[in-house]
């Protein structure tokens, strides 16, 4: 506590809540931003999510039900849908921490997408709950999204910051994803087509 101030309105919870925010503004507005405006904008906020959420102060919940849930699957997929069209070839990447492994120890492909969009679900949540004012139900929103950034939400966007890292300077441009695998199918039915002629000519 803070000069005797509530832990719901400490000046850690309030900046956490203000970067929460924006993360979510600029989630729910992606269809209006090229891929790598939306990449260069997580590129800066997410870190300092992650910052502010690390010193969210440790709370014992005061309810035994769990907390009221608003985004629903819906809204999570709208959010989705317009990332991954964005995003395009910036989207898929593989994740290396282990809460990503497969039952063989493998890390496992997930998208940009889907991490941005589950991160969002965590923090519209959070902020709807926090801003109805009523003191017990703000302080079981901060303790649930602590404890979800210590084993959910964080570990999503630390392995979404390195994909978001490596892809910006790469050097590579984003690309539709769905013309680029139009002309990989393209390709593929070229070399076979090539690869049958060839065989016909040999009278394979």
């Amino acid at each position: 506590m803070e000069n005797g101030t509530e832990p719901v309105y400490s000046h850690n919870v309030i900046e956490f809540v203000a970067v929460a925010n924006e993360y979510c503004k600029y989630a729910e507005h992606a269809s209006e931003l090229k891929g790598d405006e939306m990449l260069r904008i997580m590129q800066r906020i997410m870190p300092l999510m992650y910052l502010k959420a690390s010193l969210l102060p440790a709370l014992e919940p005061v309810f035994d039900d769990g907390n009221e849930k608003f985004v629903t699957e819906t809204d999570w997929q709208r959010i989705h849908d317009n990332l991954r069209q964005k995003l395009g070839t910036a989207n898929d990447f593989t994740a290396e921490i282990s809460d990503v492994l497969d039952d063989s120890g493998i890390p496992v492909p997930v998208t940009l997408s889907e991490n941005i969009s589950d991160i969002y679900q965590d923090m519209k949540d959070f902020i709807l709950l926090y801003q109805t004012g009523t003191k017990e139900v703000m302080n079981d929103a901060i303790w649930e999204c602590r404890m979800n950034f210590e084993t959910l939400w964080g570990p999503k966007l630390i392995n979404s910051l390195k994909a978001i890292h490596s892809f910006l300077y790469s050097g590579k441009d984003i690309e539709d994803a769905d013309k680029k695998n139009d002309k990989e199918e393209a390709r593929d039915k070229d070399e076979w087509f090539i690869s049958k002629r060839q065989k016909d000519f040999r009278g394979d």
